[in-house]
């Protein structure tokens, strides 16, 4: 089955802070034009890449975090060509994620 293809703006990129004091160690930004759960535009995790400062990505969809505490996803992003794991999935979005009820959806 052939992976979407996607393009993300990267609203906050490594390093970034948010109010409640979490640093940011990977990429995250959304998906123009895609609504999530929330009414927002789809939300995304960019992992497999060095650690340095996005403005923009284009990778493919590998898997969904679903929160059962939540009503959005967010969607995990990375490199054509490459692969990543559940467990690599959990450990890179820990960061946030420790903080919902969530599990990761392979595609």
């Amino acid at each position: 089955m052939e992976k979407l293809k996607v393009n993300v703006t990267i609203d906050r990129p490594v390093g970034y802070k948010d109010s409640f004091g979490n640093t940011y160690p990977v990429n995250y930004g959304f998906i123009a034009g895609v609504i999530g759960g929330d009414d927002e535009e789809q939300d995304a995790y960019i992992l497999n890449i060095p650690s340095e400062k996005l403005m923009y990505f284009t990778g493919i969809v590998t898997a969904v975090i679903h929160r059962n505490d939540d009503n959005e996803t967010k969607w995990i992003v990375i490199p054509e060509k490459s692969s990543i794991t559940e467990k690599e999935i959990l450990k890179q979005t820990y960061f946030i994620e420790q903080y919902f009820d969530s599990y990761v959806e392979m595609l």
